[in-house]
């Protein structure tokens, strides 16, 4: 049986777009889809009779935000099913969830202080993307373009054990699309600098060598995967470059290159990304 795609929602609008995310992310990978609000665990050193009547409150929240999710879904086809989930935090009681069922992705939209058209991970992403055991899917605020309206998955590649975790990931949505794949790596400009006295010459020459190699490494990436795929050698900043990207329903990215194997922790080119990026962005873990 296909792993659950898991979506948080805590009734706003951030809920609503990780919710579009969501059903098209299921819908693509026809797997089933979790609903999840996350409301405050009992504590134990709490007075029992106002922590109860607050727990009790919470709990009537929660179903009331499930509710509002009905109705953003309503008509979705594929199995999906509602959760109130109680945990110490959103984060917690999303990461113990997923654990739980062995999900295949967390889906959850942006923070409410960033930018329309634009992910700016919220807190509770923010430790989502410190250590999750599944990839991480951030929606951007108010997305312009719904996914699956472009017709191409992104990957932010390098040739590295996390590089190659996101193209894999990557290419099996895009096999279930029939999306073409686009792999992209960002070199510096040519007047980029270097340490003083290296002079122009030896510039020149040491950014040819790598963008050679980049295209080495992304021609030999996109002949791997068996679906049809094509990439991109961008010059420039590297955040600017792959965080402006309009042109994939979604963009994958890995992990950092060290850390424990098959956990997300952000590196710093996707820390950043998922405060910029236009479109979704999908952080994989470092495969093991």
């Amino acid at each position: 049986m296909t792993a659950p795609v898991i979506v948080g929602v805590d009734g706003g609008e951030s809920g609503a777009d990780a919710l579009v995310l969501a059903r098209w992310t299921a819908q693509t990978l026809d797997a089933p889809l979790v609903v999840a609000v996350v409301h405050p665990a009992p504590s134990a050193l709490g007075s029992g009779r106002v922590d109860a009547e607050w727990i009790a409150d919470r709990h009537r929240a929660a179903e009331a935000v499930l509710d509002g999710a009905r109705t953003v879904l309503a008509g979705a086809t594929g199995e999906v099913t509602y959760r109130v989930v109680a945990s110490t935090s959103a984060a917690h009681g999303l990461h113990d969830l997923a654990e739980e069922l062995k999900a295949e992705v967390i889906v959850v939209g942006s923070g409410r202080a960033g930018p329309r058209h634009r992910l700016f991970a919220g807190s509770t992403a923010e430790r989502l993307l410190a250590g999750s055991v599944c990839p991480v899917a951030v929606a951007p605020a108010a997305m312009e373009t719904p996914p699956g309206a472009v017709g191409r998955i992104g990957v932010a590649y390098v040739d590295t054990p996390d590089g190659r975790a996101a193209l894999d990931m990557a290419a099996r949505l895009a096999a279930r699309t029939g999306s073409p794949l686009r792999l992209y790596t960002v070199v510096a400009e040519a007047d980029a600098t270097l340490p003083f006295l290296v002079g122009q010459d030896a510039e020149h020459a040491f950014l040819e060598t790598a963008r050679e190699t980049y295209e080495l490494s992304l021609s030999r990436a996109a002949a791997s995967v068996d679906v049809e795929a094509d990439w991109e050698v961008r010059a420039g900043d590297v955040l600017e470059s792959l965080a402006d990207l309009d042109e994939v329903d979604v963009l994958f990215c890995g992990s950092r290159g060290y850390g424990p194997a098959r956990r997300v922790l952000l590196g710093g080119v996707s820390a950043r990304l998922v405060r910029r990026a236009r479109r979704p962005v999908v952080v994989v873990p470092r495969s093991g």
